[in-house]
């Protein structure tokens, strides 16, 4: 079989499929990259480590080399075998469902997505381990099966390194599978992009090839759902070349990391910023933030103020206090040590026995910082606000917040904790930009007769057009019970 016997995809008609069937690969066809081993890497290093992700992009030359001489499915193989032996498949399944799709979302063909799209059945077929591409295929492609190559699981739950029969899906393995799924209602449409998608092409009414054209990938708003919520430390898409520099950068990045970080222990919060700039990270403080809270003429200080600032890393009370250049007391749910170091941390403002700490500090005179979204959030969106804030002053001063991680992501769901600080300062120039808004008016206020989830839809919404982000309903319990399985409670760690 020759290429020259399909038709290339951009010819396929889309009009009246909505009650056809449509059966196709998915690197190279639905995905513009033809290689998998992105995804891989990610499984190693999520739910394996450093040390078996280092291990498996050592095996990328043999891999390679294997599979152009050998054959693909042993260098499937090969590739499985050092990803995931000894691995718990619930971890395999958590990283295919929280850390994955983002990338897969970013890497869609755009001709493939909009044939597949106009089927009403669609089927992904691919010669990846099926528990790596289902999350993804059905929540974002709106697969209605998936058929993949099946991991060989012993009794304890492990991967044990091997595929289960009837092996990798490729060539005529990948014909049978089809074959078993759809029985004698066999696809309408077959789209694959190489010589080992030809076999199972071949018995679909029609069959299309998916080209090398160039192409940009889909925009993600196109697809059936958008990845708001994703964990993991890689920031870019882990292709080879990308990881074999990361892994590079790392010990000169951890060196970078404890300098930056020792910033803040050494020296008072109105110098540290000017050191960032010596260090590579760039701080923009924009808007006009309140003065420090000073005695009255009567000897008492006036009332402080409530900082009410949307959250993006595990970090942004530290960039608070240096955007303030003073120590402020942050209420928040959870916060790594060295955060608490920095800027004084306490318990939830949220919760009732934290509720009257703030409001105590407040009548005392001093500036609280507080984060209602409860959680971090790295794509442009807002977490629904928490309405327990807006009950304790009327003195709200909202504090946009973005932040700009190039290589590593400060903040996780499933991971260390204590290692947030460190991976924000890994990356070669960390940049955040804190904008202070204006106070709200008395009339905005629970003390001019708004009620709290009021005004917590208002700060919301002032810090979304602000950020040029979208409001959701997501919450910080649902944050954690979809990344982390734990039900609304930070991993401890």
């Amino acid at each position: 079989m020759v290429a020259r016997r399909y038709k290339p995809v951009e010819e396929c008609a889309t009009d009246g499929r909505s009650r056809q069937a449509v059966a196709a690969d998915l690197d190279g066809t639905l995905l513009l990259s033809r290689s998998a081993f992105p995804y891989y890497l990610l499984i190693a290093l999520e739910a394996g480590g450093l040390l078996r992700a280092v291990a498996l992009l050592l095996t990328v030359p043999l891999v390679y080399l294997t599979y152009v001489t050998v054959s693909e499915p042993l260098a499937v193989r090969a590739l499985l075998y050092v990803d995931v032996a000894g691995l718990r498949v619930a971890d395999v399944e958590a990283v295919a469902r929280s850390v994955l799709p983002k990338f897969y979302a970013g890497d869609v063909h755009p001709e493939g997505w909009r044939v597949f799209r106009s089927f009403g059945t669609r089927c992904v077929v691919t010669a990846s381990p099926k528990v790596m591409v289902e999350p993804f295929a059905k929540a974002y492609l709106g697969a209605d099966r998936v058929i993949g190559t099946e991991l060989e699981v012993g009794e304890d739950g492990r991967a044990t390194g091997f595929v289960a029969e009837p092996g990798v899906l490729v060539g005529e393995h990948k014909r049978r599978a089809v074959v078993r799924e759809f029985g004698d209602a066999l696809p309408d449409v077959g789209l694959g992009d190489r010589e080992s998608d030809f076999d199972f092409m071949s018995i679909c009414k029609e069959a299309y090839i998916v080209t090398r054209q160039k192409y940009r990938a889909v925009p993600r708003e196109q697809l059936r759902s958008r990845a708001i919520l994703h964990d993991g430390r890689l920031a870019r898409r882990p292709t080879a070349t990308n990881t074999l520099l990361t892994f590079l950068w790392m010990p000169l990045g951890f060196a970078l990391a404890l300098l930056r970080v020792s910033l803040h222990t050494l020296l008072p919060p109105r110098a540290v910023s000017y050191a960032y700039k010596l260090t590579g990270v760039r701080l923009a403080v924009r808007g006009h933030p309140p003065p420090p809270p000073s005695p009255s003429r009567k000897g008492r200080r006036r009332p402080g103020v409530l900082f009410v600032c949307n959250q993006r890393t595990a970090l942004d009370p530290v960039a608070m206090a240096v955007a303030l250049g003073r120590k402020v007391s942050c209420f928040t749910y959870g916060a790594s040590g060295f955060s608490r170091l920095v800027s004084p941390i306490m318990a939830a403002a949220f919760e009732p026995s934290a509720r009257e700490n703030v409001r105590q500090l407040l009548e005392d005179g001093y500036d609280v910082v507080v984060f209602p979204e409860g959680a971090t959030c790295r794509e442009p969106f807002l977490l629904r606000f928490d309405t327990g804030f807006a009950e304790l002053t009327d003195r709200i001063v909202p504090v946009a917040i973005d932040a700009r991680e190039s290589m590593f992501h400060g903040s996780t769901a499933r991971g260390y904790g204590s290692m947030d600080p460190f991976f924000l300062f890994m990356n070669p120039r960390p940049a955040y930009e804190v904008t202070f808004l204006n106070q709200l008016p008395r009339e905005l206020t629970c003390g001019g007769g708004r009620s709290p989830v009021e005004v917590a839809s208002y700060v919301e919404k002032v810090l979304a057009a602000q950020l040029g982000f979208e409001c959701t309903g997501i919450t910080r319990k649902d944050k954690y019970g979809i990344l982390a399985g734990t039900g609304g409670r930070v991993p401890s760690n």
